[in-house]
Parts: structure tokens; C-alpha cells; sequence
């Protein structure tokens, strides 16, 4: 997921005057919102959003509750993602694999390159460290809110698949705690999440990725004298993006499963090649930088408050790049051809430790040990209390350290990254919209045109101000979506238990 500041794309005449006029509407609201969620408060002197804090508290109880199970079963994890336990005849739409990629793809994102960069600049070196630690405990929130994701699933006539914590938070809530009580906070929790994912598809899931995409390709193009920099290449890039998204996401999971379980193995391999290049240049680098890491995680002092900053920074940077425990992932694992919900809550806890604890750890890296002036200048900046800088251009000039034209590379990148972002939570988008609206053939084309018609917007205008509220939306899910997670726990562990005395009586065994 992208936590970078939007670019303007619109700079001047009609679009300037709408996007600004749109912007004055959603300011007061966002700022509230914004105010609530994303409010601070104070530890040792540093402070940070308590929203951080919920996810990272949660994470640490799953993963004791659950007996560290996301280090216990990770080879079984592996199996399962490989198909190795799954029969043919299962229910559901795509496989294990698919599943993975189609949920990774709404986490991976520019989040994993520009928060990096900031986290390692504000935070220093040791908020690696923090955040390596915190996407190991997120691996366990996945693991839980993933399970729970397949077990209150529905399955419809035509035999594609609704889930997500509209589902579970409803239907599981009201089964464990079967009184008038129970079936009313589940109703209400589960309405809050469904208008809450609604909102963040259409707007923030589509909006920002859209227009950093275009900016990102217009800068190396020229800029506002290159190919893209007239006035009407935003709009018409928009048109052609929304044209693929809207083919991908009108063919359903299945067509998503497909294109994801391609386009993310590749950015994958084609960002992480380019970070071995320059950790490989730069080998002997290797050992100092990790000790860099261990010592400012520790280190009485830092850039930011010391240990306890380093730690704070390493943790918001990681909860807001897996999403761990803010509800979203569950909508397309549940989609997964399984008889065993727990299967799927294994695989899920596998995209905690590949966004975060892989390729995040994988910037944070190449961005120490290249050791840029750039960097160093950065964090002499945010000691002094200056401006944080753009994280983009600290990841950006670690690798041109090496790879001098890696802008282009950067681009391939952002553009891959951004577009399976955009068909992901198209996705869950419209699974929030059948569930507030109903699900018919009218209902989910009226959904795809609006979805695609934010494509186009998001091309051409900013709207900073709405897109700052989709974010404080999304992480307010997470306040409804973990307090229905601590309640369904126990549902979890049973499903746990159950499967693993089904394997050991050998009821399930491996498939090849």
C-alpha cells in the first residue's frame, strides 16, 4: 500500500478550478477524520498515531495466543501455496497461489519504496530492525483475519465467492454470541467495514496510483516539455488505463487471479534484482550496514528519539505497508478453492513476510548500504527538525548509485505496482458494493463504470483532501475490524486444531 504525498496533476484552467473547489468540500471532513485516526499520542517523549499502536498490540496478542504459529507452519504455509494439499474438487474460484498474489498486489505498492526511504531517514538505520519485527507479528493478524475470511464466506449460484469482514464480522459474531446483542454489533460492525473498503476502493485504491503513475511517466519522459507533459496525455493515459483495469476487473477474481499471479511475481523479481545488484556492488558494505541495523535499534540515541523512535518509525511504516489486521486481504483469499479454512489463513500469513519483511527490508538495505549524501544530508535535515524528505528520491538515489538509469527501472516498478493495486481493490470494492447494494448483473456494471470513471479522475486531478480521508477511512477499519478479530479468536483456534488432527490421522494428506 502507497503512503506517499499525491502529486498535483492538474496545475492550471478548468481542472485546477474543480479539483480545488472539490478539495474546499472535503477538507473540514477530512481533517476531522484524519484528527481522530490518525491522532497522537506520546511514549518516552516520541510521539505516533494510536492507530499504529492497535495493529501492532494485536499482532503481538495473535502471535502469543497462537503459539508463534506464523514460524511453526511456514513450511506447511509453503506446501499450501504450491497447491500441495489441494484437491480439484474443492469449492471456490482460484487457487492458493492466485490468492496470494491477488492480495499482495493490493499491499505491494510504492508504500514499499517511498515509506522505506522515510523510514530509514527519519527512524535511521534501526527502524529496519522494528520493521522487520512488526511484519513477523503482522504474519499471525493475517493468519487470523484470512481464516476467518474463508469459514463465513458465501458462495453464490454461479458459483463465484463473497467474503471479507463484512461477512465474517456479521456472520461470525452473531454465531458465537447467538442473542439479539450479538446479531446487532455484528450487523453494525460488519455495515461499517463494508462502507469503509467501499470508499478507499473507489477513491483511494484507484485515485493515487493512478496519478503517480502518470506523474512518474511524465518525469521520465521529459517532464512538462516531454511526450507526456500537453495537456491532454493525463486524460488520455487515464482512458487507457481504466480501459485494461475495467477488462481485468469485469472478468472477475478468476481474471484478477490470473493477471496477478503473473504481474507480481515479475515486479517482485524485477525490484528485488535491482536491489542484489547494488547490495552486490557494494558487498563488503554488507556486514557494517547489518550492524547498523542491530545498533540503532538499540542505540540510546538516533535520529528520532533513539531506540524507542527507531522502533515506532520501523513499526507505523511496516502496519501501513502489509495491512495486517485492517480487513482488506480476507475479501480475496476468501475467494481460494479450499474445504479447510485454515488452509488459507496459513498461506495468508506468507504476504506479511514477503511485502514487509522481504522486499521492504530489501529497500531499506540498498538504501544504507549505498550510503548516498543525498540520505546523509536527509537525516542531518529531520535531526535538525527540517522537512521530511520525498521517499521516492531516497530510494531512488541509493540505486542510481549504481544503476544510472534506474528512474527507468523505478518507473517499470511503480507503474506494475500501481496497476495491481488498482485492479485489487477494484475488487474489493465491488465485493463491498454487492454487500451494501446487492449483487446483480445491473448492479456490479453500474459499480465497474463508476470504479473506472475514478480511474480517468485520478489521472487528471489530485483531490488530496479526499484521498487523505479514503486513508483515514481504511485505518479506521481496522478499530472495528481487529476488535471482531479478538472476539473470533477462539473460532480460529478451533479451525486450527481440528486441521491439524485431520492431518495427523491422515484424513488429509498431500496431494503430489
Amino acid at each position: 500500500m502507497s503512503d506517499s504525498s499525491p502529486v498535483l496533476a492538474a496545475e492550471g484552467g478548468a481542472l485546477s478550478g474543480i479539483e480545488n473547489a472539490i478539495n474546499t468540500v472535503f477538507d473540514p471532513i477530512s481533517e476531522g477524520l484524519s484528527g481522530f485516526v490518525f491522532a497522537e499520542v506520546t511514549v518516552f517523549g516520541v510521539t505516533f498515531p494510536w492507530i499504529v499502536a492497535w495493529l501492532v498490540i494485536a499482532a503481538a496478542a495473535f502471535t502469543v495466543y497462537f503459539g508463534f504459529v506464523q514460524f511453526r507452519a511456514f513450511r506447511l504455509a509453503t506446501r499450501i501455496a504450491r497447491g500441495q494439499y489441494t484437491r480439484s474438487d474443492e469449492p471456490g474460484e482460484i487457487s492458493h497461489f492466485q490468492a496470494l498474489s491477488s492480495a499482495l498486489s493490493g499491499t505491494v505498492g510504492l508504500g514499499n519504496i517511498a515509506g522505506v526511504g522515510v523510514a530509514v531517514t527519519v527512524g535511521g538505520a534501526g527502524a529496519t530492525f522494528w520493521m522487520i519485527l512488526c511484519g513477523l507479528l503482522g504474519m499471525c493478524t493475517k493468519f487470523v483475519e484470512c481464516t476467518l475470511g474463508v469459514k463465513y464466506r458465501e458462495v453464490h449460484a454461479d458459483g463465484t465467492v463473497s467474503g471479507g469482514p463484512m461477512h465474517y464480522l456479521r456472520k461470525g459474531i452473531a454465531e458465537r454470541f447467538p442473542n439479539a446483542t450479538g446479531k446487532t454489533l455484528g450487523r453494525i460492525l460488519a455495515g461499517g467495514a463494508a462502507v469503509m473498503i467501499l470508499f478507499f476502493g473507489i477513491a483511494g485504491g484507484n485515485m493515487f496510483q493512478a496519478n503517480q503513475s502518470f506523474a512518474q511517466l511524465r518525469d521520465v519522459t521529459g517532464g512538462d516539455d516531454g511526450l507526456l507533459g500537453g495537456d491532454g496525455a493525463a486524460l488520455i493515459f487515464g482512458l487507457l488505463l481504466a480501459a485494461f483495469v475495467g477488462a481485468v476487473v469485469i472478468g472477475g477474481i478468476k481474471s484478477i487471479g490470473a493477471v496477478t499471479s503473473k504481474l507480481v511475481p515479475t515486479m517482485g523479481i524485477v525490484y528485488v534484482v535491482a536491489c542484489l545488484i547494488v547490495i552486490g556492488v557494494n558487498l563488503d558494505a554488507v556486514p557494517g550496514a547489518i550492524g547498523e541495523i542491530f545498533a540503532g535499534a538499540f542505540a540510546p540515541e538516533g535520529v528520532a528519539g533513539g531506540a524507542i523512535g527507531a522502533l515506532i518509525v520501523g513499526f507505523q511504516r511496516a502496519a501501513f505497508s502489509n495491512e495486517a489486521g485492517l480487513g482488506s486481504a480476507p475479501i480475496a483469499h476468501s475467494a481460494v478453492r479450499t474445504k479447510h479454512p485454515i488452509t488459507e489463513g496459513y498461506v495468508a500469513l506468507l504476504e506479511p513476510f514477503v511485502d514487509t519483511v522481504v522486499i521492504c527490508t530489501m529497500t531499506a538495505l540498498t538504501v544504507i548500504i549505498a550510503k548516498t549524501q543525498f540520505w546523509t544530508d536527509a537525516k542531518a535535515t529531520v535531526f535538525a527538525g527540517g522537512e521530511t524528505p520525498d521517499g521516492v528520491t531516497v530510494t531512488s538515489e541509493s540505486f542510481a548509485t549504481v544503476l544510472p538509469w534506474f528512474p527507468y527501472v523505478l518507473t517499470v516498478a511503480v507503474v506494475l505496482f500501481a496497476v495491481s493495486t488498482i485492479i485489487t481493490w477494484g475488487y474489493y470494492g465491488q465485493k463491498a458494493w454487492t454487500y451494501l447494494f446487492g449483487k446483480s448483473a445491473f448492479s456490479e456494471r453500474l459499480y465497474h463504470v463508476v470504479f473506472c470513471l475514478f480511474v480517468v479522475a485520478g489521472s487528471v486531478l489530485t483531490l488530496g483532501s479526499v484521498l487523505d480521508f479514503a486513508d483515514a477511512v481504511l485505518f479506521l477499519l481496522a478499530l472495528f475490524n481487529i476488535a471482531g478479530l479478538y472476539l473470533l479468536a477462539p473460532v480460529v483456534k478451533r479451525e486450527m486444531r481440528d486441521y491439524r488432527e485431520r492431518r495427523r490421522n491422515g484424513e488429509i494428506v498431500r496431494t503430489k
